[in-house]
């Protein structure tokens, strides 16, 4: 008897394998939890087989899951082209494409690009998720990304880059800090006071302790937190000061407890680039959404 699969329920499955979590995948995916798990069950009643292992610290897959979510992006990947090939011949640029950002070009530049994309191109769908650099990265290696937008120094081998926007360093202060009183400050007077530290392990925590690590001296990391937003407030609550892009203080700091100044160091230009697996050809709908995020 052949098998029939469902390609919606296909996505739900990898979409909960790739977030290791039914919650997560379910915001993803817009729907309910409940109806994410039931199609999975669907899915694994139809093969036979567990495709994961179920915990009170989320879902894992088990080795069949493995072999079953390799096959889905497979399949995932022929469907795409099947249907690009198909629309193409009526000269309309649609699809689905996947980008991969990080936090601050999330919050400060992707907004308004890909509502000019969206004018432009309203039949092409957008799957953004926000990930670290270097997750973002390997995501596009990976070609789980069609697209990623990141820091990224040197470009690997494999990868396509160009340039997307300047997102220089600055400096977050609480109003009443007595580094206020300086117009600009150099990256040896910010290591001497407690630091607001931001995702342990991204490309901006790293830049930090390499610098510190050269300099000779040891970060005094007072709290670490996992968003801009909460590097904001533990600033204003006066918890420390913090080294964040200029695009993150634009949207988060509005606060009159705070306080800006620029890092005069030559590593403060933080520039932000637009990646992609170096392959030919790619979809129209890829191709064009390149070209709006490149201008």
């Amino acid at each position: 008897m052949r098998l029939r699969l469902d390609p919606y329920g296909l996505q739900l499955f990898v979409s909960a394998a790739e977030e290791s979590s039914i919650a997560r995948a379910a915001a993803k995916e817009n729907i309910a939890p409940s109806a994410l798990s039931r199609r999975i069950a669907d899915l694994e009643h139809a093969l036979g087989v567990a495709l994961f292992v179920r915990s009170a610290h989320g879902i894992q897959l088990t080795e069949a899951g493995n072999i079953a979510y390799e096959r889905a992006r497979q399949f995932e990947a022929g469907l795409d082209t099947l249907l690009r090939d198909v629309r193409s011949l009526s000269g309309v640029v649609s699809g689905r494409v996947r980008l991969f950002a990080n936090s601050s070009s999330v919050i400060g530049f992707l907004p308004e690009r890909l509502k000019q994309f969206n004018a432009a191109y309203p039949m092409v769908s957008i799957a953004l998720q926000e990930r670290r650099s270097i997750e973002v990265i390997r995501a596009c290696l990976d070609d789980v990304a069609d697209i990623g937008v990141c820091v990224i120094e040197p470009v690997p081998s494999g990868l396509d880059a160009w340039p997307f926007a300047e997102d220089s360093l600055i400096v977050l202060l609480p109003r009443d800090h007595p580094l206020c009183a300086r117009k600009r400050l150099r990256f040896g007077e910010i290591v001497q006071h407690p630091l607001v530290a931001v995702q342990s392990g991204g490309s901006l925590d790293r830049v930090l302790r390499d610098r510190a690590a050269a300099a000779g001296v040891e970060l005094q990391v007072s709290v670490s937190v996992n968003s801009f937003d909460g590097v904001c407030r533990m600033v204003e609550a006066g918890l420390g000061i913090a080294i964040v892009p200029s695009s993150a203080a634009s949207a988060y700091a509005g606060s009159a407890q705070l306080e800006r100044r620029p890092l005069d160091e030559p590593w403060a230009d933080r520039k932000l680039r637009v990646i992609a697996l170096r392959k030919s050809p790619r979809s129209a709908a890829v191709t064009a959404l390149i070209d709006v995020l490149k201008r």
